[in-house]
């Protein structure tokens, strides 16, 4: 094993020492150290979006510290350690790479990809230890962002073809759900306005798929647009000495497609 990562390795088992460990580290359990497991995959992302490499090397040591800690939790109780999970990652990276690591030829990335469904499949229906069948969809965790999920949903049922064709139909549907939204607004029925409103972001990421963007970072950088559009009219406001309170919807309208402009020309 290499020296460092042996290192940390040795550090992270001082700090859930027993006698001479972290208080901190000694009461964490796989279940406390999720908000931070996740807290960190988002920084890491967030280090690339910026093209921050300095940052990308501290943020990723973050996300191996988490790694490195739930292998010491699962080490202690018996179940694996660090070495078995760089194991079992090894052998799923061969599995998968037949054209790599075997002899397998892959004319296309169609042909690619269905060979890495195939292997997946596999892999699932391995882990099942009961008699009923494998769904389709068993893998796709639960905790992932909601628009991921359910691209991912998605994917899968699209795979075994249950899918539109192509991009109108799919059109034709975001329009149908939208309008059972207004009605169900109408209704004044909070539980069924809930309940459209999921339907319409759900065709809503089908129809970004048949487009093919991913629909959470088509999201992710509306968000950051939105913001940026915000922050404008937060300064123009302020230039003329007032608060946000202190201007009508129409004077902060007209600031927004201001914003659009001067924006649109800083990225041209």
């Amino acid at each position: 094993m290499l020296k460092n990562t042996q290192n940390l390795l040795d550090i992270m088992a001082r700090l859930r020492d027993p006698e001479q460990g972290c208080p901190w580290d000694l009461r964490q359990d796989f279940a406390t150290l999720i908000p931070y497991l996740i807290e960190e995959a988002y920084e890491v992302v967030d280090a690339i979006e910026r093209n921050d490499m300095d940052d990308l090397r501290s943020e990723l040591g973050d996300l191996l510290l988490q790694v490195v800690f739930h292998s010491q939790l699962a080490k202690e109780r018996g179940l694996f350690d660090f070495e078995l999970v760089s194991a079992s990652i090894s052998d799923k990276l061969i599995r998968r790479h037949p054209h790599v690591f075997a002899d397998a030829v892959f004319e296309t990335d169609a042909e690619r990809q269905e060979a890495w469904e195939q292997a997946k499949a596999e892999e699932r229906r391995a882990k099942e230890t009961s008699e009923k069948p494998v769904s389709v969809l068993a893998g796709v965790a639960g905790s992932l962002p909601a628009l991921l999920e359910c691209e991912k949903i998605q994917d899968r049922a699209a795979q075994h073809g249950f899918d539109w064709p192509d991009a109108p139909p799919v059109f034709d549907k975001v329009m149908e759900e939208l309008e059972e939204v207004r009605e169900a607004w109408q209704s004044g029925d909070q539980y069924h306005i809930r309940e459209e409103i999921g339907d319409l972001l759900l065709v809503v990421v089908n129809l970004a798929r048949h487009l093919d963007v991913n629909a959470e970072q088509a999201l992710k950088e509306s968000t950051k647009k939105f913001s940026r559009r915000f922050n404008y009219i937060e300064q123009q406001v302020a230039s003329s000495g007032r608060n946000l309170t202190d201007c009508d919807l129409y004077e902060l309208d007209a600031f927004w497609h201001e914003a659009k402009q001067v924006l649109k020309r800083k990225t041209d």
